[in-house]
């Protein structure tokens, strides 16, 4: 059975967490409970989850400004690799952005991560060269 796409619940804080651990995602400085618990009390639809009886085996953040919809943290358990699930997550979230209005769509994703740019450049995104990003820590 298909793990059930759903929007993550402050309950699921240390499971997502957790899951990224699992995923060997790059964490980032906001990669920790009150982070996590604030980006779900101020939009509770940017988490979305993939629950498989209780497990959590996926995740990606799907982030709207009012102008740009983002996408952060698209991870899947080594254990549902390859079996579509990044694509349904991605597919969820495009569209819970373009339903809220976004125009337009980025993802930021790690460079030297070659399964997560293997991911995207096979999918219909555009890698856009020329731009850089710059980040702060207040």
């Amino acid at each position: 059975m298909a793990p059930i796409l759903r929007s993550a619940s402050l309950d699921d804080v240390a499971a997502v967490l957790d899951l990224w651990r699992r995923a060997e995602a790059v964490v980032s400085v906001t990669d920790d409970v009150e982070g996590l618990r604030h980006l779900i009390v101020h939009d509770p639809a940017a988490v979305v989850v993939a629950d498989e009886g209780g497990d959590l085996v996926g995740s990606v953040i799907a982030a709207w400004d009012g102008w740009r919809g983002s996408i952060y943290r698209l991870a899947v358990a080594s254990t549902h690799r390859r079996r579509g699930l990044g694509r349904r997550l991605l597919a969820e979230a495009e569209g819970r952005l373009q339903r809220r209005g976004a125009r337009r769509l980025q993802a930021v994703v790690v460079a030297s991560e070659a399964a997560a740019t293997g991911f995207w450049r096979a999918g219909p995104w555009e890698e856009q060269a020329g731009r850089l990003r710059f980040v702060r820590s207040p």
